[in-house]
């Protein structure tokens, strides 16, 4: 079953699974997440290719757990093969026959601890952002008091 690549299309609430072995595909059915999940355990070792995506690094660890060889694929090379409609069957066929092209460079997925790290950087990020909005609202406000606000953040602390 070490030729079995199965193609997963990831979206908020289903999920599509494409399977292609012996050169035909299988099935291409919808899942919920728990049946994912259980699908992942009870299938034979796969190759298993998601399209990257907010979930993508999630389920491909999960599938890593599971005994599967998992990976990440571009979502612009996935549009790229996608031959009809944006459907999620299509998406799900599509991601299989993206990662049988020859030279395809597959995606680095994250640990947990990098996921970690980046949703701490972008929670900063907006705060900095949201921090520096509320300044110049507050600076704006008070202007119109005529009341004048020295430049940078220290600047509406000290009124």
């Amino acid at each position: 079953m070490k030729y079995t690549k199965v193609g997963v299309d990831l979206a908020k609430d289903v999920i599509q699974v494409c399977v292609y072995r012996n050169k035909k595909v299988q099935s291409n059915i919808e899942m919920t997440p728990d049946e994912f999940q259980n699908w992942l355990v009870k299938t034979k070792c796969a190759t298993i290719v998601f399209e990257a995506c907010g979930t993508s690094n999630y389920w491909k660890q999960k599938s890593i757990e599971a005994g599967h060889d998992a990976r990440l694929i571009s979502a612009k090379l996935v549009s790229a093969v996608r031959q009809n409609q944006k459907t999620d069957k299509n998406d799900a066929l599509a991601v299989i026959q993206a990662a049988m092209l020859p030279d395809v460079n597959f995606i680095a997925g994250k640990s947990v601890k990098q996921q970690q790290l980046q949703s701490i950087k972008r929670l900063r990020e907006l705060a900095v952002k949201q921090r520096d909005a509320l300044h110049k609202q507050i600076s704006a406000l008070l202007l119109e008091l005529n009341f004048r606000v020295p430049k940078g953040i220290a600047g509406v602390t000290n009124v």
